[in-house]
């Protein structure tokens, strides 16, 4: 069974920039994409950011696109998302997930482990 347990998130105001962590057990964790979602209340959850195994991929959601950069540091098996220019509309809860494989992708379904969630409030 894998476990990803995100930590990070919180609190700022528009224009500071928060990182998040998720931080995944098991011995395969360099076999696989990882992504990260985020979902605001009364929205559907979205994608934010993907990357693939070996960290050389990534792909964004157009309204992340540079201002977020993921990353993967697979001796630590540890993806982050470091959010640079924060608005009030990237105010959500934030979800990393693991890919069924070792792709980048920006469908939920193609993701088969998920964290816990990490609530991010961006004030104007």
């Amino acid at each position: 069974q894998v476990q990803l347990v995100q930590s990070g998130g919180g609190l700022v105001q528009a224009g500071e920039s928060l990182r998040l962590s998720c931080a995944a057990s098991g011995r395969t964790f360099s076999s696989y994409g990882m992504g990260w979602f985020r979902q605001a209340p009364g929205k559907e959850r979205e994608f934010v950011a993907s990357v693939n195994w070996n960290g050389g991929i990534t792909q964004y959601a157009d309204s992340v696109k540079g201002r977020f950069t993921i990353s993967r540091d697979n001796a630590k098996n540890t993806v982050y998302l470091q959010m640079n220019m924060l608005k009030p509309e990237d105010t959500a809860v934030y979800y990393c997930a693991r890919r069924s494989n070792l792709a980048v992708g920006l469908k939920a379904l193609e993701y088969d482990y998920w964290g816990q969630g990490t609530q991010v409030t961006v004030s104007s």
